[in-house]
């Protein structure tokens, strides 16, 4: 590693294609020792390590976004290939490690004529050679080497031969303190020029000079490159390489017009039922075990401030980071064995031309999906969309989708307009209220995708251009290993934003702690409590703050105890029927008596007015009201953390807020 800071440990950089087997090599050279890193100024992320110590080779080892040529052909792309001339913190690498494999010889060749051709000191690692022998061929690596004049070493990623080989060519590159010499670079001496610019035209002129020759040059060679290619193709295999057979059987249904759609979505239903099912005992449990925890603090300590600071605010904050820790394990496990296997890759083509009428592509289907379960790691998985611009636009648009936060919202507001001899009609209504959300995520996403430059700052479009890889079985240890990563991730980066959250939410509603007498004589022991953090609600400075808002929440049919309870779940939604129970005075566990929750909110009066509070307008309006909020804090978090600022996210509560008030005041006016 050739810094500015003088730390003189070697970097090796890994680079392919993606799906070429570059992180599953980087796993097996680092284990689980590594920490994802964004690239300075960008969203962008790879993954550093060091070299496990069994190898006795000391050096740095990072992964890069894959890429298939030197030619960026989006935003992101661009800064993966400058880092490989100069890595803001990391410097120049000493070594690349370009990955190809071995059965797409023939796009993926590409790569490493280019980088060796810019002046790289590289090694190819051929790889899923397992798959290539199963069709009786194999790699000629002397053939290849002698073709590309540089090291070529075959590695099978699953039974690891020929990972010792790699091992030594690695320590015997970076022994011979090899200097790089003559690499391209894009943009040389820009930083020096633009201070003697008075003009971005000059630049521009400036950058078209020194560029646009060596682009030029660099297409060149990928003509001359293209002409050798069927050449080493045809002379370094034992015998001709066939189409993959299987694979294009498999295609003709699984790509197929109708039946293909047909598979897809009942691949994408079970995962999305998997999401939510499969996380919904698990999230039980860790809901339960923070609760338990709670209790025994309040149980057990003094009833003051700094015992509720603990309970209801550290307690509380840390599960609703934790509570959703299963939802992202299940959708990174299963999404990694669907991009492993080869189908996810199939799935994005084929999603691809609906969603291109309104500004997405194929690959913003699964994050939007996955948003039905919860935004949160739907807006993780949208770090598999390359183009900036069009990840912040679908993650943009996540929290439209209908996630199951709202569940407990809309299950208590449709039980109370739904006669209670039909409980079937609720059914329907829930599943119009999805399909509601799905509609308006689109046309949404249309509408603002005709402003979208202006909004995103970005004026590039990506081309959705996908390799599809052959069918193989999944690695199930190196998805396992990803899927725990991504988890981790998920704790530390949002989980101190979320708690901060949490901690002032918690100051709003327990401060100025005011506490009158109560007579509660008449109250269950059991629900004394429960009384008692109502009547410090009510005297709180979020039900001040939702006294002030009253006159916002008159229009809409609605009063200031409505108000602090959609304060309340900003903290997460489904805080609002919590909320509600301690605002109304619910003095009996919702949960064991929920129409005790519906009794208490038919009765509730306007204070104003005495006139009925709850009517079958104002609960439609609400449930109008939660299909557009952005209402999450968490999600708010790791939307800043995603996006890299707090500028979308801003924006996202500001726009949905007033998308979620407009529709409710049009929805309870036009109801009444």
């Amino acid at each position: 590693m050739k810094s500015d800071i003088g730390i003189q440990t070697p970097l090796i950089t890994l680079v392919g294609p993606p799906n070429s087997g570059k992180t599953t090599l980087f796993n097996i050279l680092s284990g689980k020792n590594y920490k994802t890193v964004n690239y300075p100024g960008s969203t962008v992320e790879y993954f550093t390590g060091k070299i496990l110590p069994k190898y006795n080779l000391e050096a740095e080892i990072l992964d890069s976004p894959g890429i298939v040529s030197l030619i960026p052909e989006s935003p992101d792309e661009k800064v993966a290939i400058d880092s490989l001339y100069s890595h803001p913190k990391l410097g120049s690498p000493d070594l690349l490690i370009v990955t190809i494999d071995s059965c797409q010889l023939s796009r993926h060749l590409l790569l490493p004529k280019q980088l060796i051709s810019a002046g790289f000191n590289v090694i190819i690692v051929i790889t899923m050679t397992d798959i290539l022998s199963k069709r009786g061929l194999q790699v000629s690596e002397k053939k290849l080497r002698e073709a590309l004049k540089c090291d070529v070493v075959l590695v099978n990623g699953r039974t690891k031969e020929g990972l010792q080989k790699l091992i030594d060519l690695m320590s015997s590159n970076l022994e011979s303190n090899y200097q790089i010499s003559n690499k391209i670079t894009p943009y040389p001496n820009l930083k020096d020029n633009t201070q003697l610019l008075d003009s971005f035209n000059e630049i521009e002129k400036i950058i078209q000079q020194v560029y646009e020759p060596i682009s030029s040059d660099l297409k060149i060679d990928l003509k001359s490159a293209n002409k050798e290619l069927k050449v080493l193709t045809d002379s370094n295999l034992s015998n001709n390489f066939p189409i993959d057979q299987a694979t294009l059987k498999i295609d003709k249904i699984l790509l197929h017009r109708f039946w293909g759609f047909v598979i897809f979505l009942i691949v994408m239903g079970i995962t999305f039922t998997s999401i939510f099912w499969l996380a919904q005992p698990l999230m039980n449990f860790v809901d339960e075990l923070f609760t338990n925890l709670n209790n025994l603090v309040v149980n057990n300590f003094d009833k003051g401030w700094f015992t509720y600071l603990v309970s209801d605010g550290i307690i509380s904050g840390t599960g609703s980071v934790l509570v959703f820790v299963p939802q992202i394990l299940i959708l990174f496990l299963i999404l990694g064995l669907l991009e492993d296997s080869g189908y996810l890759a199939r799935g994005a083509m084929l999603i691809d031309k609906p969603l291109s009428k309104v500004g997405l592509n194929g690959r913003s289907f699964v994050p939007m999906l996955s948003g039905f379960a919860c935004a949160i790691p739907a807006m993780i998985a949208a770090r598999t969309i390359p183009n900036r611009k069009e990840r912040l636009f679908t993650i943009f648009i996540i929290p439209l989708m209908s996630c199951s936060a709202r569940l407990p919202v809309y299950a208590l507001l449709i039980a109370y307009i739904i006669p209670q001899d039909k409980p079937w009609i609720g059914g329907f209504i829930l599943g119009g209220i999805y399909l509601f959300s799905m509609i308006i995520s689109l046309l949404v996403a249309w509408i603002i995708n005709k402003f979208s430059n202006k909004i995103f700052k970005e004026q590039e479009s990506s081309t959705f251009i996908l390799e599809l890889p052959s069918y193989r079985i999944p690695k199930f240890s190196a998805v396992l290993n990803h899927t725990y990563n991504s988890s981790k991730h998920y704790i530390l980066k949002a989980g101190p934003t979320i708690l901060g959250f949490s901690l002032v939410l918690w100051f709003l509603t327990f401060f100025p702690n005011i506490n009158p007498d109560i007579k509660t004589d008449e109250v269950p022991p059991s629900q004394v409590e429960n009384v008692v953090r109502a009547e410090r609600l009510q005297n709180s400075y979020a039900a001040d703050l939702g006294k002030i808002i009253q006159p916002v929440m008159t229009p809409i049919g609605m009063d200031w105890r409505i108000g602090v309870s959609l304060i309340s779940a900003f903290a997460a939604r489904e805080v609002f029927v919590s909320s509600l129970a301690l605002t109304f005075k619910v003095t009996t566990d919702v949960d064991e008596k929920p129409n005790t929750l519906l009794t208490s909110l038919r009765s509730a009066k306007i204070e104003s007015t005495g006139q009925q509070l709850f009517t079958t307008a104002t609960s439609i309006g609400l449930i109008v009201f939660f299909i557009f909020a952005l209402q999450c804090l968490s999600t708010v978090a790791v939307s800043k953390k995603e996006t890299g600022g707090w500028t979308i996210p801003l924006l996202q509560v500001f726009v949905f807020t007033v998308l979620a008030y407009s529709m409710t005041l049009i929805t309870v006016n036009g109801l009444r």
